[in-house]
């Protein structure tokens, strides 16, 4: 009976350890205020997140604004340069939802988070008639095979296939360019969402 309900007992922290810290809805958005890196992208136009794709960007860090706006700061390649963009994200009109101009008309919202963990975002983009769906995970410095393989199964639940789903662990994700002066000049800040449509042109800091 003792070994029975030590089992049991077993069981239970580990349904709890493993469950208990992803969060799905309602979201605290304070606590997503930090550094963040991108481990998963995945798009249904697959071209749009390989080398050379306006959307493969990497997550640096991100901040919650006492404005509920989120603001993003990202490292892309512009002419095979590091370059860190800011896009400043506005909230809409649905829960937990947000849009920003870039590469077009995005409207994202979180899957599911683990504060301490790893966040998934979903996205989609507007850019005339067409649209797109991306995908990311992010997290530092990786994630366990189980949280990798749900957001797989996101992705195919959302049509994005298998095959379109790209691992950036071993990308150069400008990483070595962090704190750098070099990286400090080459800057482009995005600002602009739903309220803002007209401000899709990089400023150059």
């Amino acid at each position: 009976m003792k070994l029975l309900l030590l089992g049991l007992g077993l069981i239970l922290v580990c349904a709890h350890e493993e469950g208990n810290d992803v969060v799905r809805s309602n979201f605290d958005y304070s606590k997503i205020s930090g550094y963040w890196n991108s481990i998963f992208m995945a798009s249904d136009v697959r071209e749009k997140i390989e080398e050379g794709g306006s959307m493969r960007v990497f997550v640096k860090h991100i901040e919650a604004l006492s404005n509920s706006s989120l603001l993003f700061n990202m490292r892309t390649k512009v002419d095979g340069k590091c370059t860190e963009i800011s896009l400043l994200t506005d909230k809409t009109e649905k829960d937990d939802e947000y849009s920003v101009v870039y590469d077009g008309y995005n409207v994202f919202s979180i899957v599911e988070i683990d504060y301490t963990g790893y966040i998934m975002f979903h996205l989609v983009n507007f850019k005339e008639e067409h649209t797109f769906q991306l995908m990311e995970l992010s997290r530092e410095p990786d994630v366990s095979e189980e949280v990798k393989k749900r957001f797989v199964k996101y992705c195919q639940k959302r049509g994005i296939v298998k095959e379109n789903i790209i691992d950036l662990t071993e990308d150069d994700r400008c990483l070595q360019a962090q704190g750098s002066e070099e990286d400090q000049d080459s800057r482009l800040v995005i600002s602009g969402g739903e309220g803002d449509p007209g401000m899709n042109a990089f400023q150059k800091h």
